[in-house]
C-alpha cells in the first residue's frame, strides 16, 4: 500500500477541521453570541445612585419618607410629588421597571386613578417642569394608562416625539398605531394602542383591554431605547413606539404622584 505523504494528512486534517466547525455553527457573525452588560440601577438595599427631589423641598431633602427601601422592594408613598433621579444619564438601553400598585392614594388624587411614570431622557434643571421634574419624555404609569407617552417639554422643539397614530383622537390625545399616520408632538401625549376610549380618572379604573395588572399585582415594563427610537413593552406586548425622539439619552426619573407604589426592580442592558 502506498503510504500517504504528510502533506496530505495536512490536508486532510484542515478539511475535517473546517468541516466539523461549519456543522458545530462556530464561525459567522451571524452565529456569534452578543455578549450584553447589565446594570442594576436598583441593588435591593438602598437608593445608592440615585437621589431624591420633591417639590417645595429641593434636592434629598424628604422628612415624610416618601422614598424608602425594604424588603428589598422601593416603596414611593405618594404623599409628596416628587422623584428618584439617576445621578448618572444614559443612551441606546433597555430599562426594566417591575412593579405593583399599593393600597395608599393621597389628596388630591385619593379617589382618582393611581398615578406615576418612568421619565426618560431627563435633562436640565431639577424641577424645571412644574416645579417638581426635569424636562423629560415620560413613560406614563396610571391606572388603565401605562405605556402612554408624555412630553414633559419647554413646549420647543428640543423635546418631541414622532409616532404613528389612529385616525380618530381620544378626547385631545392622538392614540399609538402602528400603520397609522405619522405625527410629531412636542407637548401632550400619545396614548397606548388599548387605551379605553371610556378611560376615567378613577381609583382602581380597568379597561376592557387593559394589559397593566390590577393593584398589589407585579407588572413588568421594558423601555426599549436606540439611538431616537422608544419601544414600550407592557407585560411583554408592545404597547407604544415613538422616533425620532429629543432629546435622546439623558437621567432617568420615577415619580411620586399621589399613590403608593412599589418597585422590585430597575435594571439596564445594554
Amino acid at each position: 500500500m502506498k503510504k500517504p505523504s504528510f502533506l496530505s494528512l495536512i490536508l486532510t486534517l484542515s478539511f475535517l477541521m473546517v468541516t466539523q466547525t461549519s456543522f458545530t455553527g462556530l464561525t459567522g457573525p451571524e452565529k456569534q453570541s452578543v455578549k450584553k452588560s447589565t446594570l442594576k440601577l436598583f441593588n435591593g438595599k438602598n437608593l445608592d445612585g440615585w437621589y431624591t427631589f420633591i417639590k417645595d423641598r429641593g434636592k434629598n431633602v424628604d422628612p415624610k419618607k416618601v422614598f424608602t427601601v425594604s424588603n428589598g422592594m422601593i416603596r414611593i408613598s405618594g404623599e409628596e410629588y416628587g422623584c428618584i433621579t439617576t445621578n448618572d444619564e444614559f443612551e441606546n438601553y433597555k430599562l426594566t421597571v417591575r412593579y405593583k400598585w399599593g393600597e395608599v392614594t393621597y389628596a388630591p388624587r385619593t379617589d382618582r386613578a393611581r398615578d406615576s411614570g418612568i421619565l426618560l431622557h431627563s435633562v436640565g434643571e431639577d424641577g424645571g417642569s412644574d416645579d417638581t421634574w426635569m424636562h423629560s419624555i415620560e413613560c406614563q404609569v396610571i391606572e388603565g394608562g401605562t405605556g402612554d407617552f408624555i412630553v414633559v417639554g419647554d413646549g420647543s422643539p428640543n423635546f418631541s416625539i414622532t409616532s404613528p397614530v389612529a385616525p380618530e383622537k381620544q378626547g385631545s390625545s392622538y392614540v399609538y398605531k402602528p400603520e397609522g399616520k405619522m405625527v410629531t408632538i412636542n407637548s401632550g401625549r400619545i396614548n397606548w394602542f388599548a387605551r379605553d376610549p371610556g378611560w376615567k380618572d378613577a381609583k382602581g379604573f380597568r379597561g376592557a383591554n387593559d394589559i397593566e395588572k390590577p393593584a398589589g399585582k407585579w407588572n413588568k415594563l421594558e423601555c426599549v431605547v436606540k439611538d431616537r427610537e422608544i419601544h414600550i413593552y407592557l407585560n411583554g406586548t408592545l404597547v407604544n413606539h415613538a422616533v425620532d425622539v429629543k432629546p435622546y439619552r439623558g437621567r432617568i426619573q420615577i415619580q411620586s404622584e399621589g399613590a403608593e407604589i412599589f418597585v422590585k426592580q430597575v435594571m439596564i442592558e445594554k
